[in-house]
């Protein structure tokens, strides 16, 4: 990998990071409490709390993507960044890109099922 695409990998994990921040912002106020005062019919409070149930399983996938993304970022600069855990084969640089957090190549995540 060249040292440039290792410096476009490096700003589009800053970028995802920033997103990420105000998705994760957002989706926190979506997971306070349902306060019991609020007026609601049944059916309304029991979609209200299926609705919540959903934002915490976004909230929860969010903040592990956003701890893979932090971790990607210590490591971009290293010379084994890039490379598959497994085969020890370059991860291509376009699914660095899309994955910039990826450990594994698309043959050996597709057999790990990752």
């Amino acid at each position: 990998m060249t040292p440039q695409q290792r410096k476009q990998i490096k700003a589009k994990i800053i970028e995802d990071l920033a997103a990420l921040e105000h998705e994760i912002t957002g989706l926190k106020e979506k997971t306070k409490p349902i306060t019991p005062d609020v007026s609601l019919g049944r059916l309304t409070r029991l979609e209200m709390i299926g609705e919540q149930q959903v934002n915490e399983h976004a909230l929860h996938e969010a903040e592990i993507r956003e701890n893979k993304l932090k971790y990607a970022l210590q490591k971009v600069d290293n010379e084994d960044y890039g490379l598959c855990a497994e085969c020890e084969e370059e991860i291509p640089f376009g699914r660095l890109m899309i994955l910039p957090e990826a450990t594994h190549c698309i043959e050996c995540a597709s057999e790990s099922g990752q």
